[in-house]
């Protein structure tokens, strides 16, 4: 199968408190994960946008940073990170990001079951 960019369905939202929103292309809906997951999207953030900082349970998320700038929250913590950084999210801990820089922010999200 393939899925062409024209295919994809999109959403834009506002997440846990992050000023502006959050644009994305969802590459897989939640039946196609098998039980095993729930979200795969390519996201991007727009300058001053940002998620809020939220836990998870049960799950864990991975953001890898294909494009731009941003401040991820890890626990509380802030912590900058540029185009080829992975930032991980376990089940039990809490994140968020924001675009700081003054480009778009790109990236992929990846939620998986534990």
């Amino acid at each position: 199968m393939i899925r062409r960019k024209t295919e994809l369905n999109k959403t834009e939202a506002e997440l846990f408190g992050g000023p502006g929103l959050l644009h994305a292309d969802i590459l897989l809906s939640k039946d196609e994960f098998f039980g095993k997951g729930r979200l795969f999207n390519h996201c991007l953030l727009h300058p001053g946008e940002a998620i809020g900082t939220h836990p998870h349970k049960g799950e864990f998320e991975v953001y890898y940073i294909l494009k731009g700038e941003g401040l991820y929250n890890d626990n509380g913590q802030e912590k900058t990170v540029h185009a080829g950084d992975l930032t991980i999210c376990s089940s039990g801990e809490s994140h968020g990001m924001k675009n700081n820089g003054s480009q778009d922010l790109e990236f992929m999200a990846l939620i998986l079951f534990v």
